[in-house]
């Protein structure tokens, strides 16, 4: 599967400004961690249960092919074949590093953070179209994204900006009500969480930093992100300097 992102580049802009969350400082925050399987006390999402959320989806959904607003991991890791791509802008919406992760990119003793599109504000990511057969990768991006029961990332049709028009894609959103929403956390309580979380999918900062590295070759500066990022850094240097 080619990177969505490859389809993209040409409305990359030309600026080279170097993060200071560099590989060099990822690589100390990234250790083998086995994959303990389902969380104790979590209700898995079964079959019937992603069925369910399917019928939802299609019933509410627009008209022509189905798209797609990536903000996240989904613009290098698609899960499902993506195609096309152009700059959106999704207003009343934000990234978030706003719920907790036991697993995938944290652990039970190590709690992660994930990013999800939090209510207010506004979001620029990429939109791209859901090739076919649709309900396949439909189906490889619900259980991609969802995974516990109740769900804290919920898809969602969203009204996004392109320089065609508005159009309307799927985006998943946090649930604010769930339990594991931590709400709007201050930089430096994030850039703790992610400088020291890790799980078998890697950590918090490798995530942070390939979130950024390809939001920038979308031509995307995200200036949140970019403060965040440059606490992330300091945090490595300070908790990992030894190691």
């Amino acid at each position: 599967m080619n990177s969505p992102i490859s389809a993209a580049r040409s409305q990359s802009t030309s600026r080279t400004v170097a993060m200071a969350l560099t590989e060099a400082l990822v690589a100390r925050t990234l250790r083998a961690v086995e994959d303990a399987g389902p969380t104790p006390g979590m209700v898995y999402m079964t079959d019937a249960d992603y069925a369910r959320f399917s019928d939802e989806i299609l019933a509410d959904a627009p008209a022509g092919p189905l798209k797609l607003f990536a903000y996240g991991s989904l613009l290098w890791k698609p899960a499902g074949e993506v195609r096309g791509g152009e700059r959106a802008v999704a207003t009343g919406w934000h990234r978030s590093f706003c719920f907790t992760v036991q697993r995938f990119r944290g652990t039970i003793e190590q709690p992660g953070l994930m990013m999800a599109l939090d209510r207010g504000g506004q979001c620029q990511g990429m939109v791209f179209e859901i090739a076919e057969p649709v309900a396949d990768n439909l189906e490889a991006l619900r259980r991609r994204e969802m995974t516990i029961l109740p769900a804290v990332n919920v898809p969602r049709w969203l009204r996004v900006r392109t320089e065609g028009g508005m159009c309307r894609a799927l985006g998943f959103v946090v649930d604010p009500a769930n339990a594991r929403y931590v709400g709007r956390l201050d930089k430096p309580a994030i850039a703790a969480t992610l400088a020291r979380a890790a799980g078998h999918w890697g950590s918090g900062a490798q995530y942070l930093f390939e979130t950024i590295r390809h939001l920038d070759a979308c031509g995307i500066r995200d200036r949140n992100l970019w403060q965040l990022q440059a606490l992330v850094a300091e945090e490595i240097n300070r908790v990992h300097a030894t190691a």
